[in-house]
């Protein structure tokens, strides 16, 4: 079990921002990821800064901890453009990002780049354009040039030397609950992530969220066995804050939480930094005493 962080883009770098990022690699965090949006939720109306300046950022101020998107999506990327800014993020640290991608949702990323009467890309499109942009995504990250057209991506003679640093690429870690997306996991997945079941029942308790996200898990291995894809070499993410569960109220409830996951066959757990009187409120010397502490309590 591995235990990682999220950092959210919200502060100037020189008023708390690079502390962050550099007290996550001191508590000993295995990752430290960053939300990539335009905007996001209650946070729409105050600071947010973009994710790839900050993770360049970030790897200029540490040297151990990996990084990364939790998660990236089609809404308002392109796979040649975003191909070249990740190449360039592994070579400044060193080959330390892991990109966390997903299909993408409804919200402000949906919206803000909308002209005139366009409508935001249904969930079909949202789906027929991830499986577009993954294999696109891989292509680009693994080859010196590529050329492809589909349907709506496309890229011609389409250069990136020298590539990774990390070979053949940076790892995916492709957040997916849905049969194609899961497929895509197992095609093209070094991780999957999860947030638990988001059509759990209101007023669900912590033992039906783990009972969801075990069907979740289940799931994942019947598309891998067709696949032919060996689920226990897939990493498995967790990112909380999205169940009934309260992972960040003791060391004792984080190590119950993770252990009950652990059994699940999660090698990771995220947790988002407490940012006060926010949905990600938390006792900071809590938080830092589960970085510290438990995953040695856990046995990790």
């Amino acid at each position: 079990m591995r235990l990682s962080t999220v950092i959210l883009p919200i502060r100037r770098w020189s008023d708390g921002g690079r502390a962050e990022w550099e007290r996550a690699e001191e508590l000993g965090f295995h990752a430290a990821y960053t939300y990539d949006h335009l905007s996001w939720r209650t946070f729409r109306d105050g600071p947010w800064f973009g994710a790839v300046p900050t993770l360049t950022a970030a790897a200029a101020v540490t040297s151990r901890i990996r990084l990364g998107t939790l998660v990236t999506s089609p809404n308002f990327r392109h796979p040649v453009t975003l191909a070249k800014e990740l190449i360039t993020l592994d070579d400044v640290s060193d080959g330390r990002i892991t990109l966390g991608i997903g299909a993408g949702g409804v919200g402000y990323d949906a919206t803000t780049l909308l002209a005139g009467d366009q409508q935001p890309w249904s969930q079909r499109e949202r789906t027929e354009r991830f499986e577009e942009f993954v294999p696109l995504l891989d292509a680009l990250l693994s080859e010196e040039t590529v050329t492809a057209e589909h349907r709506y991506y496309a890229a011609r003679e389409a250069r990136n030397v020298p590539g990774c640093v990390q070979r053949p690429r940076l790892p995916f870690a492709i957040a997916a609950t849905g049969p194609r997306g899961l497929r895509l996991v197992a095609g093209y997945g070094q991780a999957w992530v999860t947030t638990g079941d988001p059509k759990l029942a209101e007023g669900a308790g912590p033992a039906d969220s783990l009972a969801a996200i075990g069907r979740q898990v289940e799931r994942l291995g019947e598309v891998c066995e067709q696949a032919g894809r060996d689920l226990g070499k897939l990493d498995k993410i967790l990112l909380t804050g999205f169940t009934p569960d309260r992972p960040l109220d003791s060391v004792d409830a984080f190590v119950d939480f993770a252990g009950a996951h652990a059994e699940l066959g999660f090698t990771e757990i995220v947790l988002h930094a407490p940012i006060p009187d926010s949905v990600f409120a938390a006792d900071q010397a809590v938080f830092e005493k589960i970085a510290l502490e438990g995953l040695a309590q856990l046995g990790g």
